[in-house]
């Protein structure tokens, strides 16, 4: 018994739960090895690698002299970002990038694997794009790239959208990274055994020693009574040892009974 009531608490023995995890180590080590493994095989085998291409522009909203804009006008600048963010990412640019390169999927699908973001303090704005195929997720940035500093240009009263950087050709996946995969699956195996052998004993209320009656019931046990159920199991393997030697020599003798009467019908038959 692990747990006691007494006025209304339950009193966990630390030793004993640590003693306990301790002493089914090797069952929380084996399920952390098998959630790995299932992490692992997941990720390395069955979930398709993605690529990440990023480029970037950079937006000038100066008519004049670039040296001449205010520090207010710098401000509102880089407030806007949020806005040239959701003119990106809206339905003109992206659908037009899949007519023109006639992509099998929605607008939903495609921005769903574009990322647009903007560096603080900055009038740059990083357009990411994710796909299986390196070199289409390299085009497909692009395209959304020139798309956009064009309806940036014709929806808001800026000056310029350059391309600050080019996309990249991914040569690595993204994702998924198979060492996190497999470590995250490693742990949640890990805490899952662990849980499972916690709560089993703190719903395990039964009585196993005298210790266990003093300690939780606080009562004094006067005497033991054996189980003879035990004794006779210990009992049995000696019994059933000298009933197999009885046998054992018992077959043999009715073997040399046998090969004497073959041998006397062999003697008759000669005669």
């Amino acid at each position: 018994m692990q747990t006691s009531y007494q006025e209304d608490e339950i009193e966990i023995d630390l030793q004993d739960l640590f003693g306990l995890l301790l002493h089914k180590a090797w069952i929380i080590i084996l399920a952390a090895v098998v959630a790995g493994a299932a992490g692992f095989a997941v990720s390395f085998f069955l979930i398709t690698p993605q690529y990440e291409s990023t480029t970037s522009i950079y937006i000038s909203t100066s008519k004049g002299n670039e040296n001449s804009m205010t520090y207010s006008d710098a401000q509102l600048a880089s407030q806007l970002t949020k806005d040239y963010e959701e003119l990106i990412l809206g339905r003109t640019v992206l659908e037009k990038v899949i007519d023109v390169y006639k992509l099998d999927e929605s607008y939903e699908s495609l921005k769903s694997r574009v990322t647009v973001a903007n560096t603080s303090n900055t009038r740059i704005i990083t357009i990411t794009v994710k796909d299986p195929n390196p070199a289409n997720a390299q085009i497909i940035a692009n395209s959304i790239r020139d798309a956009a500093a064009i309806h940036i240009k014709d929806v808001t009263d800026v000056e310029a959208v350059n391309v600050a950087d080019e996309a990249n050709l991914p040569e690595k996946p993204c994702e998924p990274s198979v060492p996190k995969w497999t470590l995250i699956a490693a742990l949640i195996g890990m805490v899952a055994a662990a849980g499972i052998i916690v709560v089993q004993y703190l719903l395990d209320d039964t009585i196993k020693s005298s210790e266990d009656i003093e300690k939780y019931l606080e009562l004094s046990t006067l005497g033991l009574i054996p189980n003879f159920d035990t004794v006779e199991k210990k009992k049995k393997p000696r019994k059933q040892k000298e009933e197999d030697e009885i046998h054992e020599s018992r077959m043999a003798e009715e073997e040399t009974i046998e090969v004497v009467d073959m041998e006397k019908e062999q003697e008759n038959a000669e005669h």
